[in-house]
């Protein structure tokens, strides 16, 4: 008999909006460093992966988070050539959902201010086509 398994949808799980990068470090091991606490705003965990997306150039890249200090928001090794200090990024986290779980999903959005201070943080119902 062959193996069924269930239909799974990604969705956005988390994002940090408009976040301000603080380094680039291509010499340091590969990542995002990101303030600990906006992880936690944001409930993302260390070495989950996330996807970058810079706002300044249009470059998109996938790393993984490892927790920074205070205000940080660093990317790491090869990724670092992608952007500069000071460029905006959203950095977002997904997850899959089996269709039964779908309607009760909430993304949650942290909008990031001056010196990636939280200005706002809100989650989103999603709504049926």
């Amino acid at each position: 008999m062959p193996l069924s398994f269930p239909m799974m949808r990604t969705f956005l799980r988390a994002k940090l909006h408009r976040a301000t990068v603080t380094a680039a470090k291509p010499d340091y091991e590969g990542s995002i460093s990101i303030d600990l606490a906006l992880c936690r705003e944001a409930d993302l965990c260390e070495f989950e992966q996330v996807d970058v997306y810079n706002l300044n150039n249009g470059a998109r890249f996938t790393t993984y988070v490892i927790y920074g200090e205070p205000g940080q928001v660093q990317v790491n090794g090869a990724a670092a050539r992608l952007v500069q200090s000071g460029d905006r990024v959203i950095v977002a986290a997904y997850l899959a959902l089996p269709p039964d779980e779908v309607a009760r999903h909430q993304p949650k959005v942290v909008l990031l201010g001056e010196s990636n201070a939280v200005s706002d943080v809100r989650t989103h119902a999603l709504r049926q086509p």
